[in-house]
This record gives C-alpha cells, structure tokens and sequence, in this order.
C-alpha cells in the first residue's frame, strides 16, 4: 500500500479502513471516505498485543496487565498517551490515544503478518452502520480506497469501547460504547488484582 493508501479490511467485528498512523494525507483521505471530522479521533490497532506492548513502554504494569487479559479481541481501549504517539489518531485529546489488537482466527489469521500500526476506523459513513460484509461498504468507499481485503462475513457488532485513563491509579474504567464484548466480561478482567 502506497504511503498515502487507504485500506478496506476485515477485523474480529466489521469492515474497517485503515492507513498509515503518521501520514496526514493518508489519514486525510480516510476521514475524507468517512465524511469524518478530522479533529475526531480514531484508533490506533496492532496486529499483535507484543507489537502493541513494545509501541507503548510508558504503560504502566496494572494497564498492561488489563491489555493482557483483554486482547487481543473486540474491544478498543481509551489510554493515557504521555508520550503524544500516533498525533494523527487523537483528534483533539493528545493526551488519549485509542489502541485495537483484533483477534486473529480463521480467515483473518494472515493479518498477523502485519508487523506494523495503522489507524483504522469502521469503513462506513460517519453516522452509518458497520458492515459485516465487504459487499456491504459503500461503494463510494470501496471504489476510492487502494486495497480491497475480503474476510468473509464478520459478526458485525463494532468493538466495545473501554475507557482506561484511570486505570493505572485506582482501577477505574469505564464503558463507553457496548459492543462486542459484554460488560460482564470486562468487568472480570477489570476486578483490581493489587
């Protein structure tokens, strides 16, 4: 993919669009395919929780603990960014950076191979429903985008959405979007173990 290339893939959820995390033009064509304002922030996904975990050393070991028992699977989750990485993805919070490690099974397992960050949002209109079909994006987006990644049907439910800002202190989080992975279960890998 070309430095300033928009890709459509499938995750564990839905379709998404993902680009290079420090290419404006390229984070500037997606949010463009999304009709997205661009001081929204999108998320950060690795193919791998260790590629993940060496990206951000500044975590601390009760987040990194969480990371662990939470991904990889459909979950993203809202971090403090002391370190400022990935500008381009935190809209106008600097200071909060959304991470994604997808899980990888089945028909999506070369995507493991992947051993570098994209920013990746749903690949949908803003405002419009995740697609669990590639058939199913719109075609205004699968027709500019420069890579077509066809996984099959998806489940179709978007990631739930953790807020773990507070994590580290006190063992705070936060549901901010239901989606993929039920409260019950975050709640069990969220139970302070300190």
């Amino acid at each position: 993919m070309a430095v300033a290339g928009v890709a459509v893939f499938p995750a564990d959820t839905v379709y998404g669009l993902a680009c290079r995390p420090d290419s404006r033009e390229a984070v500037g064509r997606l949010y463009g395919l999304k009709g997205r304002a661009p001081e929204q922030a999108a998320a950060v996904m690795f193919f791998s929780l260790e590629l993940a975990l060496a990206a951000l050393p500044e975590l601390g070991p009760r987040t990194r603990g969480a990371l662990e028992r939470l991904l990889p699977g459909g979950v993203t989750l809202l971090l403090g960014n002391p370190g400022a990485r990935y500008p381009l993805a935190c809209g106008t919070d600097p200071a909060t950076l959304g991470l994604r490690v997808p899980a990888l099974a089945g028909a999506l397992a070369p995507l493991g191979a992947v051993r570098w960050p994209v920013l990746q949002s749903s690949a949908n209109h803003h405002g419009e429903a995740a697609q669990r079909r590639l058939a199913d994006v719109p075609a205004a987006i699968r027709a500019e985008a420069d890579l077509l990644l066809d996984g099959g049907e998806l489940p179709g439910t978007a990631s739930t959405v953790v807020d773990l800002r507070g994590y580290e202190q006190d063992g705070r989080w936060r549901l901010m979007r239901a989606g993929a992975v039920g409260e019950a279960v975050l709640a069990e890998a969220l139970q302070p173990r300190w």
